[in-house]
């Protein structure tokens, strides 16, 4: 629960779970770096390569949620209440890494997961490299690559021109925008805006992830309101605003509602057509 959000659908060619643990690729500020997770009774075995290794096993604590505080959520509704409970391991991962969380954020911006978990898979095939340690991972493309980049190279991925720029333009600022990972929400998310293209959802994305901030709440997803919408009022369909009314005694923790939400199992009735994935390469 705690580091499934980090894999981009089952084909993440920077992960991978086993039924002993998990497997992680990642680019550091000391460079690339393989982490390997195991459960062993109640501890957990880490296990790290690359020139990245020492700085992955010493942010650990924060990487598994250890310094998150679930207990900080007083939920009023016997629904939360119960989910707070009996979903007790859920924490929020803090890795440390801003750019590496943007650029799926940015691929995900206003298509299907189909289609994103395929632009993104693609551009680690085609711009990424081998990742160190002992199993086929691969590490994400570096900024400078994603800066140097052209826009005809990132079309035939399935990245049109307007989140093509935004990626080129995140390698360019790379070492401003891993800045972010030391802020504070408010000025991490204001850091994060400064690039045309990154806007409050992208933000709230790499905040939940980078910086582990339970409250990092993405105004303009096409479920979350729905689902908030209906797990906390019985309304099939909800709004941005209707959705920040009913999470507005949760502030500070908004995010952690929404993946206890998430992690419930509750979905909202479906109604209407699904979004369908399209092939921007083909275009």
């Amino acid at each position: 629960m705690t580091l499934g959000p980090l894999a981009h659908g089952a084909g993440d060619p920077t992960l991978r779970f086993d039924r002993h643990g998990i497997w992680r690729a990642t680019r550091t500020p000391l460079g690339p770096a393989t982490i390997r997770l195991s459960v062993v009774g109640r501890a957990i075995d880490a296990e790290a390569w690359g020139p990245g290794a020492a700085w992955l096993l010493e942010g650990l604590p924060a990487f598994l949620g250890a310094e998150d505080e679930p207990s900080a959520l007083r939920p009023t509704q016997p629904l939360l209440r119960a989910l707070a409970g009996r979903l007790r391991g859920l924490r929020f991962s803090r890795t440390r890494v801003v750019v590496e969380a943007l650029v799926p954020a940015v691929i995900e911006q206003k298509v299907t997961g189909t289609e994103a978990r395929r632009a993104y898979r693609a551009l680690i095939a085609r711009y990424g490299e081998a990742a160190p340690g002992p199993v086929d991972l691969r590490l994400p493309p570096t900024p400078q690559t994603l800066g140097a980049l052209p826009y005809h190279a990132y079309h035939p991925l399935g990245l049109e021109k307007r989140r093509a720029d935004t990626l080129r333009r995140i390698g360019r600022h790379a070492d401003l925008l891993e800045e972010a990972a030391a802020l504070g929400p408010a000025l991490a998310d204001a850091r994060l805006q400064l690039i045309p293209g990154v806007g409050p959802w992208t933000s709230a994305e790499v905040r939940r992830t980078a910086l582990g901030d339970p409250d990092a709440l993405s105004v303009g997803d096409y479920h979350v309101p729905n689902l908030v919408a209906w797990a906390l009022a019985g309304e099939a369909r909800g709004s941005d605003a209707r959705m920040l009314e009913l999470l507005e005694p949760y502030r500070g923790q908004r995010a952690r509602v929404v993946r206890l939400l998430e992690a419930s199992g509750l979905r909202p009735p479906r109604f209407g057509p699904r979004m369908m994935p399209r092939s921007i390469a083909a275009i």
